[in-house]
């Protein structure tokens, strides 16, 4: 093999890896890593999740709790939303909602008085462009609990490029 030849494979080579590298996109967050509680009584807000697991592409923004969509493709996103009524009776409030570009893809929704904590998961497959933002919003008058155990969590992955 000549020279030229090696150098073009090596090209070549890194041409893909370069490829791979920038395809490769997945976050994994929690609301926090101590005992706390997020409440919105005006207005909805932002989720700002605090407590990183893998943010590989750095696409999720702690500041803003907003993942940017590094690349066109197929996420998977999910979301768990958790909390604790406080005392027996009490009315448990745990609602948010999983927006794409600020319109609700997915909604979770536990308000009643039947137990003092609860879970619920959603999680789905979605195309998305280069720059889409995805965000979770907490409700008004709705109340999210966190601890060292994770039990708030949203993350998402890239399937499979489309461009």
């Amino acid at each position: 093999m000549s020279l030229n030849e090696m150098r073009k494979g090596l090209e070549k080579a890194e041409t893909a890896l370069n490829y791979v590298r920038s395809s490769r996109s997945a976050f994994s967050v929690a609301l926090t890593d101590t005992r706390r509680c997020l409440s919105s009584s005006r207005d909805d807000m932002v989720v700002k999740y605090q407590y990183i697991f893998i943010n590989l592409g750095d696409g999720y923004n702690v500041s803003t709790g907003t993942f940017t969509v590094p690349r066109s493709g197929v996420y998977s996103l999910a979301l768990t939303a958790y909390s604790d009524a406080g005392a027996p009776g009490a009315l448990l409030a745990a609602c948010v909602r999983l927006r794409k570009n600020g319109r609700a893809v997915a909604a979770l929704n536990e308000y009643n008085t039947q137990d003092q904590e609860d879970s619920a998961t959603v999680v789905l497959p979605i195309q998305m462009e280069t720059g889409d933002k995805v965000d979770v919003t907490l409700l008004t008058g709705c109340t999210l609990c966190d601890d060292n155990s994770h039990f708030n969590t949203f993350s998402g992955f890239l399937l499979y490029a489309t461009d």
